[in-house]
């Protein structure tokens, strides 16, 4: 079983052209409910453990990646491969939460349509922006989260963990994908952290951003391929 996991106001139609590629798997279409979403990374791990068989290969996109992390802490032994996406493992940065709080107001103050209009397009590479088959259902994919997932989101992620510790513990298979424009997540920073991982793959995808498994499905579907090929226990 592969699991997807979903970043920042995301949710399983991130994953639509590898569910559709790969037969057994499925994505995460949310960490918990509408009403009260969980707001911490730990709280999304348990969540998603909570649904997991007790084996699987698990792939994370953006802070999906930083979930993943955290399911790898709290139960290594279930993880078969892990697949971290356009993602980082830097702690919070001076300023972060700031910044992040000034977008969140975008939000209160002008609506969340504004808020995901200038949230998304540098999360998309430009010439990617153009094509609205991919770029509309993306930004609509957004907009049906709406401000309270959103700030949920945003709580997890300027609470988030210490982790880069971990990636010396890591001994499954594990595939380190961004894309080569992506500005939020870049190559550099993927090449730091998969250097710390002792069984690891690194691929840069030309042209593609951050939302890189809607951007390039065919060249993210050949890397998973070639991933779930690597050996792992059973």
């Amino acid at each position: 079983m592969l699991i997807y996991l979903p970043g920042l106001i995301c949710d399983a139609r991130t994953f639509a052209p590898q569910v559709a590629a790969f037969a057994d798997s499925w994505a995460m279409n949310s960490y918990g409910p509408d009403e009260s979403p969980a707001d911490t990374l730990q709280e999304m791990a348990r969540i998603t453990l909570d649904q997991a068989p007790d084996r699987f290969d698990l792939f994370g996109h953006s802070m999906g990646g930083r979930i993943a992390l955290e399911v790898y802490r709290l139960a290594p032994e279930r993880v078969r491969r892990l697949a971290l996406s356009s993602t980082g493992v830097h702690p919070v940065r001076p300023g972060e939460p700031e910044k992040r709080a000034v977008l969140q107001q975008v939000g209160y103050d002008h609506g969340f349509e504004a808020l995901v209009d200038q949230w998304l397009p540098p999360m998309v590479a430009e010439a990617n922006r153009a094509k609205p088959e991919i770029y509309e259902p993306m930004r609509q994919m957004c907009l049906d989260q709406g401000q309270a997932r959103f700030d949920a989101h945003i709580n997890a992620l300027v609470t988030r963990p210490e982790c880069e510790s971990l990636l010396a513990t890591i001994t499954c298979p594990t595939l380190v994908i961004t894309g080569e424009q992506d500005g939020w997540a870049p190559p550099v920073q993927h090449e730091a952290f998969a250097g710390q991982i002792a069984n690891s793959q690194l691929v840069i995808v030309p042209g593609a951003g951050h939302m890189l498994p809607l951007e390039a499905p065919g060249e993210v579907n050949t890397a998973i391929a070639r991933w779930l090929d690597m050996p792992a226990d059973d």
